[in-house]
């Protein structure tokens, strides 16, 4: 597998492991790739302070192959160098109210994202999940539908981890509301997602090769759940982890050996590109 000039990997049940962390031996993988000036590129639906300890974790923010990582699943290219965004798409506010009404129908609550806050306009034990897992600030705002209108990159709109089956009627429903208007994906089976239309890691990730200068066939890219489809679909080299669901093994080029909580990555570049 020659000529990999840029890794792309998802975070959850990806690179991070069932206790959230990167592995000793992932870290040692990743940093030997980016010392080597293959860009190393995490790509999260995490706002960017949720994904910043783990930039920090692996020691490239410094090197000019760990300058970039990518946010709230595609929306934002972030610039570590430069400390900006360097690519933000936004949903208007109009959909996002509509959104949150249909989501109330179904009983369920949504949340909105900035760079380093979490906000959501009715607080529950679902809504604080994201917040406790990207360990970020979550603010309760009172008027949330005024707050929505300035607009926003990403919705979320979370449930029960037992009732992932509402999440999926609520799918449907949302897809049949705002067709081409918004992309709507599940990142986690009860975590609904609704962000701008065509915006995705796959679209981030093309965005940023126009930017550096790298082929997309030169990208190998991780991921194992729905909303890593783009990015697998688009990379030069789309890998599945073993633990990865249906849908993302079957348009995958490659399938991990072992899963995330083996090092999967790790051992994937060890044996293809190290």
């Amino acid at each position: 597998m020659e000529g990999i000039k840029l890794i792309a990997s998802d975070l959850d049940d990806t690179l991070l492991n069932a206790d959230s962390k990167i592995s000793d031996r992932n870290v040692a993988a990743l940093r030997k790739c980016a010392e080597r000036g293959i860009y190393v590129v995490l790509c999260s639906g995490r706002l960017e302070n949720g994904i910043l300890p783990f930039v920090r974790r692996l020691e490239i923010a410094g090197m000019e192959a760990g300058r970039y990582l990518i946010a709230v699943n595609g929306c934002s290219v972030f610039d570590l160098h430069e400390r900006k965004q360097i690519l933000c798409n936004v949903l208007p506010g109009d959909v996002l109210i509509r959104a949150d009404e249909i989501a109330q129908e179904f009983g369920l609550n949504s949340e909105v994202y900035s760079p380093d806050t979490i906000f959501y306009g009715r607080e529950s034990k679902e809504t604080l999940m994201d917040v406790h897992l990207c360990k970020v600030k979550g603010v309760l705002v009172e008027d949330y539908y005024s707050f929505l209108k300035k607009g926003f990159p990403k919705m979320l709109i979370p449930a029960n981890p037992e009732k992932s089956d509402l999440i999926l009627e609520l799918q449907k429903r949302l897809r049949a509301e705002f067709g081409n208007r918004a992309g709507i994906l599940t990142s986690k089976p009860y975590f609904l997602e609704i962000l701008p239309p065509n915006c995705g890691k796959g679209e981030a990730i093309a965005w940023l090769c126009h930017h550096i200068g790298i082929p997309l066939e030169n990208v190998v890219a991780f991921g194992d759940g729905m909303n890593d489809e783009s990015m697998i679909r688009m990379a030069g080299v789309g890998v599945a982890m073993k633990n990865a669901c249906d849908e993302i093994k079957k348009i995958a080029n490659e399938i991990t050996d072992v899963t995330n909580d083996q090092d999967g990555v790790a051992d994937f570049l060890e044996k293809h590109v190290l």
